[in-house]
């Protein structure tokens, strides 16, 4: 039997995006129980057992960052981010390496920007395969790393939305009339552009969940009460998956102006409840969304208002219905088949 070590960094944040792909993945590898394969995970330890008792479990720990730990006894060893500090240090391991986006050719410029690009073509280098979750991603690396005969594999995200009927009304929630977003509150977000539509409409407020402590939250909070719209604003935090379903449920609208997206996990989240949804036009996010959502082309205050009004005019139940069936393609089911079909081959 061929042995597999699953690499799940990020799992220390589970609500995180990249926490939500390890989450959905390790719990459809749950499910579908391979016999022919032996599936591990490597996490962090205070994960352990996460995915039940049948799997095993080898812990992270912070030394093993500067001095990695030798395991020897893994066929395939397959890291679900690009920027794992977790990497096989037996060259029989074979290493399958998961590219979400490549957004740091954005944030940053001049030496740091080719360090981090040196640093994942190495990785590139070391794997013996590719995967990406989106074409647009396929296409930013094929563009910026040299994959030579490297095979690449584009195996898109599943909807991790969790049906909660009934959900009741999280508390935090005092208004009626609300667009809604969810994710870190950072600049790549954006959100900042879509304060315009709270002064247009004084009825209309924006709920934002997420990791609020950033310097980029302060700012966005600040600039709301410039506009003087900051009653209109609600940064509510990280918010369990009941709450989650009711915001999804009850907003009037989601809303995703970001400017950098691998995938964007919440635009299908949204649509797969029939929730009109409006994004920016840029990277992953016209793949995502399709022809039925909404698009603001940039990010003019008049522009953003036109699109949001016209789009909430044009939305009816067969746009609604279009959107549910749109969404069915983006399965955590499939996606898990495909990796370990991957194993597998590789």
């Amino acid at each position: 039997m061929k042995r597999v070590l699953v690499e799940m960094e990020k799992l220390k944040n589970p609500n995180s995006g990249l926490g939500q792909f390890c989450l959905n993945i390790g719990e459809q590898f749950q499910k579908l129980t391979p016999t022919d394969l032996e599936i591990d995970f490597y996490l962090p330890s205070v994960q352990k057992n996460i995915f039940g008792e049948n799997f095993n479990y080898v812990k992270h720990t912070p030394f093993h960052k500067i001095l990695p730990v030798t395991i020897t006894e893994y066929d395939v060893w397959h890291c679900l981010q690009q920027d794992s500090h977790y990497l096989p240090t037996s060259k029989k391991t074979k290493l399958i390496l998961t590219i979400h986006d490549l957004n740091f050719l954005e944030k940053y410029k001049g030496s740091k920007q080719k360090r981090k690009l040196k640093s994942l073509q190495k990785r590139v280098e070391s794997s013996a395969a590719i995967t990406v979750i989106s074409k647009f991603t396929e296409m930013i690396v094929r563009e910026n790393l040299e994959l030579k005969d490297k095979p690449l594999y584009v195996i898109p995200n599943g909807n991790s939305l969790k049906v909660i009927e009934n959900a009741a009304k999280p508390g935090f929630v005092t208004c009626d009339n609300f667009i809604f977003s969810i994710g870190i509150i950072s600049a790549k977000k954006n959100f900042h552009s879509l304060l315009p539509l709270l002064q247009h409409d004084k009825t209309l407020n924006l709920i934002i969940a997420g990791e609020k402590e950033s310097g980029y939250a302060h700012q966005l909070v600040k600039l709301a009460e410039q506009m003087k719209v900051s009653g209109q604003l609600h940064l509510v935090g990280v918010v369990n998956e009941e709450a989650k379903y009711w915001l999804y449920k009850n907003c009037e609208a989601f809303v995703l102006p970001s400017l950098t997206e691998g995938f964007g996990l919440p635009v299908v989240e949204a649509m797969s409840i029939g929730k009109p949804v409006f994004l920016s036009h840029l990277t992953s996010l016209p793949e995502v969304g399709g022809q039925e959502a909404y698009y603001w082309k940039h990010f003019e205050p008049q522009h953003i208002i036109e699109v949001f009004e016209d789009g909430m005019k044009d939305f009816n139940e067969e746009k609604s219905r279009r959107s549910i069936e749109w969404t069915k393609q983006f399965s955590w089911e499939n996606a898990a088949k495909a990796f370990l079909n991957l194993y597998e081959k590789i």
